[in-house]
C-alpha cells in the first residue's frame, strides 16, 4: 500500500472560513471565492489588521481543496482608496525605521502572496482604486472597470515614492515602462477608458453588471483545468527573470506535467465523442 500524499493532506476546504476584517464567501459550490472589501463609510480604506489578514487568505488557497477562482471587489460603490489614514497613515509618521520596515514587507507580502496563489484572481474595480487598492488591482490576473474607475498610484502624493508593493516591477509589465513612470512619477488619477486603452483594465462594464460579469468569468476558469489554469499563472510570474530559452524548457516541463493529467484525457475523450469537456482539477 503506498504512502498517503502529505501535500494532498494539506489540502482542506476553505468555502467555510471566518473572516473579520472583510468578506469571504463562495459560490459555484465552493469553486469560486469572492473577497470583498467591506469599509464603504472609508471607501474600504485598509488597516494593519486587514492587511495581515488577506495575505493569510491568500496563502491559505495555495492549499484550498475547493476554490478554484477568485473575485475581488469592494463594497459601496468603491474598490478600495488605500491605506486607511487616521488608522496608518497617521501611526507610520510616529514608527522607528524597523517597525516601518516590518509594515513595508507585511503590505509587500500581501502582494507575494496573491501572485503566489494558484487561483486566478479577478479584480472587479468600481469607483476609487487608489494607493494600496490600485496594488490589489495590479497584482490582481484580470482586472473590469467601471465607467466611474479612478486609478490612482499616489504615494508621490503624500511624499513617497511610487516604487511601493512591487510597483515598479508589476506596472511597467502590465502597461509598459512610460506609461507606468508617469502613473508612478505624478500619482494622477487613470479613468476608465484610460486604463482600458493601456492595458491596465481587460473590461469595462456597467456598474450594476461588474459583479455578475466577474463571477461570470471566475466561474468559467473555475469550471476549466486548474490545475493547468494554476501552472498558466505560476509560469506569468516565474518567466519575467529568465532567458527565452530557459522559459521555453521551463514551459515544455510544465505542457508535460499537464499532459499527465486526467483532464488532458478526458478533454481529448469529449473532443472524439463531439461534447464538451468536464474538468475535475486534476
Amino acid at each position: 500500500m503506498s504512502a498517503p500524499d502529505p501535500m494532498l493532506a494539506m489540502r482542506r476546504p476553505l468555502a467555510a472560513r471566518t473572516c473579520t476584517r472583510f468578506g469571504w464567501s463562495t459560490a459555484e459550490a465552493g469553486r469560486v471565492g469572492l473577497i470583498t472589501l467591506t469599509r464603504p463609510e472609508r471607501k474600504n480604506s485598509l488597516t494593519f489588521e486587514s492587511y495581515a489578514e488577506l495575505r493569510d487568505l491568500f496563502r491559505e488557497l495555495a492549499y484550498a481543496s475547493d476554490v478554484r477562482a477568485i473575485v475581488l471587489t469592494g463594497a459601496g460603490g468603491n474598490f478600495c482608496s488605500g491605506g486607511d489614514v487616521f488608522e496608518i497613515i497617521e501611526p507610520l509618521t510616529r514608527m522607528a525605521a524597523p517597525e516601518l520596515l516590518a509594515f513595508t514587507r507585511l503590505t509587500g507580502d500581501l502582494v507575494k502572496a496573491m501572485r503566489a496563489c494558484p487561483q486566478p484572481i479577478i479584480a472587479a474595480v468600481d469607483g476609487v482604486a487608489a494607493g494600496a487598492g490600485a496594488i490589489l488591482a495590479m497584482a490582481s490576473d484580470i482586472r473590469l472597470a467601471t465607467p466611474r474607475t479612478r486609478t490612482a498610484f499616489l504615494f508621490t502624493r503624500v511624499g513617497l515614492a511610487g516604487c511601493d508593493m512591487g510597483a515598479c516591477a508589476l506596472l511597467p509589465r502590465i502597461i509598459g515602462q512610460g506609461r507606468a513612470s508617469e502613473l508612478l512619477l505624478t500619482g494622477r488619477q487613470m479613468d476608465a477608458v484610460e486604463g482600458e486603452r493601456w492595458g491596465f483594465y481587460n473590461q469595462i462594464v456597467d456598474a450594476d453588471a461588474l459583479l455578475a460579469e466577474a463571477m461570470r468569468r471566475a466561474t468559467d476558469l473555475a469550471n476549466g483545468p486548474t490545475f493547468a489554469h494554476a501552472m498558466t499563472k505560476g509560469m506569468l510570474q516565474q518567466e519575467w527573470n529568465v532567458s527565452l530559452e530557459q522559459a521555453i524548457e521551463m514551459e515544455a516541463q510544465a505542457q508535460a506535467l499537464c499532459m499527465g493529467t486526467q483532464d488532458f484525457r478526458r478533454a481529448f475523450e469529449a473532443f472524439a465523442a463531439k461534447r464538451s469537456p468536464i474538468f475535475e482539477g486534476n
